[in-house]
């Protein structure tokens, strides 16, 4: 995880949580989770900041987890739904966090430096159970990296790097939109892992 990043989250944990939980509800993302998620599985959200989606996935059927590099923003989560699992995790290693049916990373990979990008997308399928999914998804940044005012990387990256990592799935949703909750351009994938061969 890109420090800067890291450390900003750190500084203004609490004010980044009030911003996400006071924009509109992410109901495109939801409705992709209905759709394509395993119901009835055990589910990880990567990157969880201050905890907003996995209080929606627990209570919409999704038995859900949480994790994220930043102590401030857990510290956060924990306060506003202290009923949930949040745990430290950080990219591309993810140590230690175990195989889930579903898996949501929802725009954290683009505070990555570009060489952590790929490594970081076959983490995240690891942490994929056979037959499992993968969401992911990443803010647009065209041309340049860049900063924004309190130093969080936005690194810019073509598509084609993560695409490259998910050959062994099938791609269920690829597409470019604006976010429901943020009013960013983002671009989100689906993808579900193969399932374990049985050999006769």
């Amino acid at each position: 995880m890109d420090q800067k990043t890291l450390a900003a989250y750190d500084l203004d944990a609490a004010a980044f949580a009030k911003d996400w939980l006071e924009q509109p509800a992410p109901v495109d993302l939801h409705e992709i989770v209905e759709r394509f998620f395993v119901r009835g599985g055990n589910s990880a959200d990567i990157g969880c900041g201050c905890g907003r989606e996995v209080a929606w996935l627990n209570a919409n059927g999704f038995s859900a987890t949480g994790f994220d590099a930043s102590e401030g923003l857990l510290a956060e989560a924990r306060q506003r739904y202290p009923g949930f699992k949040f745990a430290h995790a950080e990219l591309p290693d993810l140590k230690g966090i175990g195989t889930y049916d579903n898996v949501l990373c929802e725009t954290v990979i683009m505070h990555l430096e570009r060489a952590q990008i790929a490594p970081a997308v076959r983490r995240l399928l690891t942490a994929v159970k056979p037959s499992g999914i993968l969401y992911l998804s990443w803010r647009i940044t065209d041309n340049a990296d860049l900063r924004d005012s309190q130093g969080r990387l936005y690194c810019a990256f073509d598509t084609a790097l993560v695409l490259g990592e998910l050959k062994s799935t099938s791609l269920l949703l690829d597409e470019e939109v604006v976010s429901a909750s943020s009013s960013k351009k983002i671009h989100r994938l689906v993808a579900k892992k193969p399932g374990l061969e049985i050999r006769e």
